[in-house]
């Protein structure tokens, strides 16, 4: 398989591994609806998460890993522009801060290319860790980039779970400036955590697909149209003669085409009533297609026109009713429109889907989220992490806030709410681990069993972490002693695995896996089928 290098890629391949591990510390006064938003195993429904994106995703790994239906995101396309909007900022001062510290001093003198496949490849490691196995990955990009992102995608997440390319009509009239020609699309590139399995949803019928079923015939069975009983496909039996009602003879199908059925199968749809003959009797035979009979939907294409899914100026419109910029240069220049987000959420979720976005900008996503389900009763949650904190507050969040709780439009003209809330976080100042690689002081038992739970299981953390027994996966039991989890007064707080620690714990008949500062059991250690891992050197992720 062909394979992508760039300068500065040696750097960056197992950088994932080195972002140190960091709490989300919520912002109650920036959250919304919080009791409204509900909790579902002590995971806040929404969220939003103001920091870096890749410390962000380090962050939510150990909560939502294998349960991410649905990715949506919309990273720069590094269209070497300079301007503040987030689909530009390739060269923000943070991504060169970042690349300083990663790629070294190489990252100064490197091309503009390499420098976005520095960026990108990391996050799309740990995004591809997000994913359930029914779940799929889209991609916002346009030219500059759509060769590379494709090889990109295909090394981290297989070019056997390539889906399509899909192409948006982003914009209603050419622009007569193209220095060649107008372009008029963007693409998303569609990947499958396991393509051969991922199925899309079919979309809803539209009323003018519906409009072309009629019944001049009065059939009883309703609503019909026609479809075509030849074909160019060679078939054996599909070369008989047919005589219409009227008397016409029809000697064979159309010059190089065939019948798609026998004369016997035929025979048995006209006995049926389902053959039209046309209005006289003498014409072409068709078959009737009943309405009631076809999918209830329509299979996704791969061209999506504006008419159904917006284009950039109504994205701006609604962003623009939704949120107060101070000045005409603050305004997102490419937003997606809500409408396009909805066509994917329609493709690749449940109504009871997460949906993560990790270049969230404007907050387009989680608008999408709030209002599918308010069309379709749906429970999608969804994850927006934006880098810049200015935006975070002022547009993501205040964006959701609005769609959530209702706004008064540019016409004086309340909106309604479309309910919801979201728990506004940031990211800890501070790792995980102190300067002497220990555990933080002030980090609590349930923060901790997250991250144990998934450096032992590899996905997120569901369970309710009130009990030093924090779950139970694949047939072994996952102990935590950590914090006075057992109300140990002792100088080590009962975090010591010993004879009466264990005496204490919840018992499991099976495996057990014991995190602990350290163990003081012995061989009694074997015998009771534990193996145990010390906190906190056991703690990579």
């Amino acid at each position: 398989m062909p394979t992508l290098n760039w300068i500065g890629k040696e750097a960056v391949v197992k950088h994932h591994k080195d972002v140190p591990l960091r709490l989300l510390e919520p912002v109650p006064g920036l959250s919304c609806g919080a009791a409204d938003a509900g909790t579902e195993g002590g995971t806040p429904n929404n969220l939003i998460v103001q920091g870096d994106n890749l410390h962000a995703l380090k962050a939510l790994l150990p909560r939502y890993a294998d349960q991410v239906k649905c990715i949506y995101i919309d990273p720069p396309y590094n269209t070497g522009n300079e301007g503040w909007a987030y689909n530009d900022n390739v060269n923000s001062p943070q991504i060169r801060k970042w690349l300083g510290e990663v790629v070294g001093r190489e990252g100064e003198t490197l091309d503009r290319h390499d420098r976005w496949l520095c960026m990108m490849y990391p996050r799309l490691v740990l995004l591809r860790q997000f994913l359930r196995d029914d779940g799929a990955i889209f991609v916002s990009i346009d030219d500059n980039e759509v060769a590379a992102l494709r090889l990109l995608m295909d090394e981290i997440f297989g070019a056997r779970n390539f889906v399509a390319t899909v192409l948006w009509q982003k914009v209603y009239s050419p622009k007569n400036s193209a220095r060649h020609l107008s372009e008029d699309h963007d693409y998303i590139v569609i990947y499958a955590a396991k393509a051969d399995s991922w199925k899309p949803n079919l979309l809803p019928r539209t009323d003018e697909q519906n409009a072309a079923y009629k019944n001049p015939d009065k059939d009883p069975r309703g609503v019909w149209k026609t479809s075509d009983l030849s074909a160019r496909n060679y078939y054996s039996a599909g070369t008989y003669s047919i005589t219409c009602p009227s008397g016409r003879i029809i000697e064979a199908p159309p010059k190089g085409m065939y019948w798609r059925v026998s004369k016997e199968k035929f025979e048995e749809l006209d006995r049926d009533n389902r053959i039209w003959w046309g209005k006289d009797g003498g014409a072409i035979p068709q078959i009737k297609r009943f309405l009631h009979e076809v999918k209830d939907g329509r299979v996704p294409q791969t061209m999506w026109f504006y008419g159904e899914v917006g284009h950039t100026q109504e994205a701006k419109k609604e962003l623009l009713e939704l949120v107060d910029f101070d000045t005409s240069d603050d305004v997102f220049i490419t937003p997606k429109p809500t409408r396009l987000i909805q066509r994917i959420l329609q493709i690749a979720t449940d109504k009871d889907s997460i949906v993560l976005d990790s270049f969230a900008g404007s907050g387009t996503t989680g608008h999408a989220v709030l209002k599918q389900n308010a069309e379709d009763g749906g429970s999608r949650r969804f994850i927006l992490v934006e880098m810049d904190d200015n935006i975070a507050r002022t547009v993501t969040a205040e964006r959701v806030r609005r769609v959530a709780n209702g706004y008064t439009n540019a016409k004086g003209q309340a909106v309604a709410g479309l309910g919801g809330g979201f728990q506004f976080c940031r990211l800890s100042a501070e790792p995980l681990f102190d300067a002497d690689g220990q555990i933080r002081g002030d980090v609590r038992f349930a923060q901790l069993a997250e991250f144990v739970w998934f450096a032992e299981t590899g996905t997120g953390y569901t369970g309710q972490a009130d009990s030093p027994l924090i779950g139970v996966h694949e047939g072994r039991a996952i102990y935590l002693l950590y914090n006075g989890i057992l109300k140990d007064r002792s100088v080590a707080g009962g975090n010591v695995l010993t004879g009466p620690v264990f005496d204490l714990l919840p018992r499991f008949a099976g495996p057990k896996v014991i995190y602990a500062a350290a163990n003081r059991m012995g061989g009694r250690a074997a015998r009771e089928g534990i193996t145990f891992k010390q906190t906190p050197y056991a703690l990579e992720v």
